[in-house]
């Protein structure tokens, strides 16, 4: 049978007719996240000056209250998961299969697309720019000087690298693949609370909750790149080519990106999904190479080295430090916020893609392998503008003026060999990336609507249609309307950080238990 019909599957029964999908979907999960979102639109419509004053009030009661729990959340989530992987239950195959269903390169290039998005193009060439103007408190140095530049990459590792990656799937993955695939239960976020609440959570209001805190949570963490890809690309494509800036420019990009992304959540995980990731690994690959070749070579490869060493000498320090609230709220713990919205399914989806793998594998990539690589893309881009900025003071950081992220990687590109080119490239390339992201998270929102690992596509094209058009809502009232919804993701990381939490003890409780089952 064909693992990506029409037709969710649960083990090998079909549970619904074509014409039945409707009946199995989750009502109250539907309407309560689905009318957040539309609520959210509206009242941002209505008055965004009122709705920015909210989310930000309630963001810094958030980060104050919760900041540090967080960043306590995310080193142990690190640390558990990696004696996971290098002990006896490394060896345990997940999912309930023997071969996985896809190929290495193409797993980790599903992996690597869902993931970094494109949030990892634009904050690739800006963050660490940021930091080299006004230097993090832990990692003091001169402003614009070399030093300021190395602690500046290092920073954005503690950000873009191994905390992050691994809350997005390691210990979450494993609990939901033993219990979804092996133990029968649906693969929703109230599954990571049935070890501790059992029953209770599977059904009734309080499992509706978790869901819907979760959607809710994941839906405003990519409607935002949605809508911000549209602006950015529009002021990429006036600068390229002349075309307006408009608000018609930008829906119509949005309309372009809906229809990528939603009809590779529809032709499923193992085509579309996997073919546009494995398009953009492959992109994103030349175009580092290409920056290799004709870019400051020498000061990547010196940066790299050097800014993972400060990395990794001051992982602790930075992964704690608590000095500095003010700073720390509105980067790391953002950060933080940011990425645990997306946990429950972004495991969801890991644990979707990663049938057959072994929790060393799963571990490894997701918590080491993808972050190293991440930091060096980061090298690549950001250590390339701030390369261009100490050669030539100005040249990155007046257009990065006012914290103009596309202005900031476009300015990068301009300075390369066929320059124009690079940039177009790099405009796909975001694009993709965000579209990746787009049909990943269209795909796991569908399932925790139905429960399966297989939605019908009925439903992936409602949520990545409705996605879509409330980013092109929010962005007909500028810029505010979006930066508003991503500050709102942070706020609603405190019920999902909440839901991340018991995997810290039930993840190596089920690993022991299926290593034993195992024979390890």
């Amino acid at each position: 049978m064909n693992i990506d019909s029409d037709q969710p599957i649960v083990g090998n029964e079909v549970i619904m007719k074509k014409n039945e999908w409707l009946k199995n979907v989750d009502l109250p999960v539907f309407l309560i996240s689905g009318g957040a979102l539309v609520l959210f639109a509206i009242m941002a419509l209505y008055d965004i000056t009122m709705v920015s004053n909210w989310v930000n009030s309630a963001f810094a009661a958030s980060t104050k209250m919760f900041g540090a729990y967080w960043q306590v959340l995310l080193l142990l989530t690190f640390i558990i998961g990696l004696f996971l992987a290098v002990g006896r239950t490394g060896s345990v195959v997940l999912g309930g299969i023997k071969t996985p269903e896809m190929t290495t390169f193409k797993w980790i290039s599903v992996i690597m697309c869902t993931l970094l998005a494109g949030g990892g193009v634009f904050w690739a060439a800006a963050e660490p720019m940021a930091h080299f103007i006004s230097p993090p408190p832990l990692l003091e140095a001169e402003p614009k000087s070399a030093d300021a530049a190395y602690n500046a990459l290092a920073q954005s590792f503690m950000h873009w690298g191994f905390l992050a990656w691994a809350i997005l799937g390691t210990l979450t993955g494993i609990v939901l693949m033993h219990l979804h695939y092996e133990k029968g239960l649906p693969l929703k976020p109230r599954t990571l609370l049935y070890p501790v609440f059992g029953d209770r959570v599977m059904t009734g209001p309080f499992g509706a909750i978790v869901d819907s805190c979760c959607v809710i949570a994941v839906v405003a963490g990519t409607v935002g790149p949605i809508g911000f890809l549209g602006l950015q690309v529009s002021f990429g494509l006036e600068k390229l080519f002349g075309i307006p800036d408009t608000y018609a420019t930008q829906v119509t990009i949005l309309g372009g990106l809906i229809g990528i992304y939603t009809l590779s959540a529809v032709s499923g995980v193992t085509r579309g999904i996997q073919i546009l990731s494995s398009f953009n690994i492959i992109l994103a690959a030349l175009l580092m190479v290409f920056i290799l070749l004709f870019g400051p070579t020498a000061f990547i490869f010196d940066a790299y080295l050097h800014s993972f060493g400060i990395y990794l000498d001051e992982f602790i320090p930075m992964a704690t430090f608590r000095a500095n609230p003010g700073w720390l709220d509105w980067w790391t713990v953002f950060f933080w916020g940011w990425f645990l919205g997306y946990g429950p399914l972004m495991a969801m989806f890991i644990a979707r893609i990663s049938r057959g793998r072994t929790i060393r594998q799963m571990v490894l990539t997701i918590s080491i392998v993808a972050p190293v690589i991440t930091c060096f893309w980061f090298t690549i881009v950001g250590g390339s503008g701030l390369a261009f900025e100490l050669a030539t003071p100005g040249v990155i950081s007046e257009p990065f003026t006012g914290f103009n992220l596309p202005a900031a990687l476009l300015a990068i590109t301009e300075q390369l060999p066929m320059g124009y080119v690079i940039s177009v490239l790099f405009l796909i390339l975001t694009t993709i990336f965000v579209a990746t992201t787009g049909d990943s998270m269209t795909y796991a929102v569908s399932m925790v609507m139905t429960g399966t690992d297989h939605p019908h596509s009925g439903v992936r094209i409602f949520w990545g249609v409705m996605m879509g058009v409330v980013a092109a809502l929010l962005i007909s009232i500028g810029s505010g309307g979006i930066s508003a919804l991503q500050s709102f993701i942070v706020v609603t990381a405190v019920p999902v950080s909440l839901v991340l939490l018991p995997s810290l003890w039930t993840a190596p409780q089920i690993a022991k238990k299926m290593a034993d089952e195992q024979g390890l």
